[in-house]
């Protein structure tokens, strides 16, 4: 992890900056320069960059707060954003190719294999646990903030290392999902009760359509389930079982085809390896970010 501490950046910062560079310059040579989406990714990239060096010029735990927590708010507005900008850099979504690993590894798509055991109390209790995803992800934030600033720290390189890379997985391998791809692979549309139809309220209304490879509801909740694991063994022993129920959902109510959960699990653990080896080198650095503050 060198290259981070000798360039004073971190993890995070390079991965989601790369997406920011990645997505910008392919709007640019797409629709050009004078392009809303052009200009908007250009902003982030210069919000970003500023940031990062107005907080290490001051060096204070004020800066490095503002540091942390500028990336949720960049995460959510980019989230939504990709609805209209990606599929300005791509010529069609890649659920064909997705979905062609399904059927070589199960047959058929696998959430199409799952309506064997489709019954309405099974989807209301896996809607539950798709938006518990929401919750878990939100009281992480804060509950380590409240812990302090070093595990606050590891949190954030981790989690955003996930999303800049998973960002980037939306911008190149666009797709819509099984639900939204292949509504005719379906014999029967899913039934449920009241959060059935809730949940189907936020995804239908909070998706941006191509966000599908990798699985960010597997990748995150994976890695925050190994993060609480090492840091507060009573979360992980809460929310085991529902982070299970969330990868289960994200088949069962055909949001994602298995390919997208195999790259989330991966992409988490590659997360989990960087956060532990970056801690480690600057643990031992007379540098070390927890020292200064």
């Amino acid at each position: 992890m060198n290259i981070f501490r000798k360039s004073g950046l971190l993890p995070h910062e390079w991965f989601f900056g790369l997406f920011l560079i990645v997505i910008t310059t392919k709007l640019l040579f797409a629709v050009g320069p004078a392009d809303g989406d052009t200009l908007f990714y250009a902003s982030l990239l210069l919000v970003n960059v500023g940031v990062i060096l107005w907080c290490r010029c001051r060096d204070t735990k004020g800066a490095w707060l503002l540091r942390l927590w500028v990336y949720p708010v960049l995460m959510n507005v980019v989230f939504m954003n990709m609805k209209s900008s990606v599929m300005k850099v791509n010529s069609h979504k890649w659920d064909a190719a997705l979905s062609a690993s399904d059927r070589f590894l199960f047959g058929d798509i696998l959430s199409v294999r799952a309506q064997a055991v489709m019954t309405p109390f099974l989807t209301e209790i896996l809607s539950f646990c798709y938006l518990l995803f929401f919750p878990y992800l939100m009281i992480s934030w804060f509950y380590y903030a409240y812990r302090g600033m070093p595990v606050l720290r590891k949190l954030m390189v981790g989690m955003f290392t996930i999303y800049g890379i998973g960002f980037l997985g939306y911008t190149l391998v666009p797709a819509a999902g099984p639900h939204l791809a292949y509504p005719e692979a379906f014999s029967e549309p899913l039934t449920g009760w009241a959060i059935t139809r809730f949940n189907e309220f936020v995804v239908a209304n909070g998706s941006n359509g191509v966000d599908v490879f990798p699985s960010l509801h597997s990748a995150i909740s994976f890695f925050l389930l190994i993060f609480d694991y090492k840091n507060a063994r009573w979360r992980h022993r809460i929310y085991l079982v529902p982070c299970v129920g969330i990868w289960i959902a994200t088949i069962y109510l055909r949001y994602h085809y298995a390919v997208d959960l195999m790259a989330g699990f991966g992409l988490a653990a590659f997360a989990l390896w960087v956060t532990n080896k970056w801690d480690q080198s600057y643990s031992d650095s007379s540098h070390s970010l927890t020292s200064k503050l």
